[in-house]
């Protein structure tokens, strides 16, 4: 796919997609230009309260700089293709439209971030994708052209979780997480998980929400096989029984174009 680049002194030059990654919103480009000024990512030793400050296009306003404070690092958020991401810094910086892909940088001119979003209706709450994140991502696009990621294949719902559950399996959340959908022939069909199914725990670990399920989730080429132990209810609301199974993730490929922005 060919696109253009336009540098900050006017110059426009070609460039080819290398690849894309829907979930952050980020995509990697090659320019056949030597000698081209770059930034460096840094993705450690942000700290709350640190100066930052974004470069962007805001509302078509050219090399705009908006500057603030980290207000939260650590946060969670739903990328538009459902997958969570993790480590989302949270800053007080101005963004409007314009301002996504842009870099968040310290008062040392390094990378910290990547401009992603922001609540509409909300003022000085905007979000960035972490410097390492974007440093994952970048070199999963430069190996393979996509961002591997595990998939389980299934549908979950989040309900209270009732005390004398709690009380019975010592289990600490306040929610549990109910399978409703099985994709089939799916990493969760083939260890036999089943609709209905309460998810207890991963490798020991429980799990309370469907967030967690996603931060438990192993990368391709990490160990891919975890043990899910399970409430299945028992036939016409009879007790159930507990179960351990072997589940084996495999990778999720995902081609969609980014949205225009």
């Amino acid at each position: 796919m060919g696109v253009s680049v336009t540098l900050t002194d006017g110059r426009s030059l070609s460039a080819t997609v290398r690849g894309r990654d829907v979930a952050t919103d980020l995509a990697l480009l090659r320019v056949d230009q030597s000698g081209l000024p770059f930034a460096t990512l840094s993705p450690r030793g942000l700290r709350v309260g640190q100066l930052v400050v974004a470069i962007g296009n805001p509302l078509g306003f050219q090399s705009t700089v908006s500057a603030g404070v980290v207000s939260a690092i650590g946060r969670s958020m739903r990328a538009k293709d459902g997958r969570l991401i993790e480590g989302i810094v949270q800053s007080d910086v101005t963004l409007n439209p314009g301002n996504s892909g842009g870099p968040l940088m310290d008062s040392k001119g390094n990378v910290v971030g990547v401009n992603t979003a922001i609540i509409a209706g909300a003022q000085n709450i905007s979000f960035s994708v972490p410097a390492a994140t974007a440093e994952w991502v970048v070199s999963e696009l430069m190996e393979h052209g996509r961002v591997r990621r595990s998939f389980l294949g299934l549908g979950a719902l989040v309900q209270p979780a009732p005390r004398n559950f709690q009380r019975e399996f010592s289990f600490d959340k306040k929610t549990l997480v109910q399978v409703y959908n099985v994709v089939p022939g799916s990493p969760a069909a083939r260890g036999g998980i089943e609709p209905g199914d309460l998810l207890i725990e991963v490798d020991g670990k429980q799990i309370g929400t469907t967030d967690e399920i996603h931060q438990v989730l192993p990368r391709p080429g990490e160990t891919c096989s975890f043990a899910l132990k399970l409430l299945r209810p028992g036939a016409g609301g009879g007790s159930g029984r507990t179960l351990t199974l072997r589940i084996d993730a495999e990778e999720r490929q995902t081609f969609q174009a980014l949205p225009g922005r």
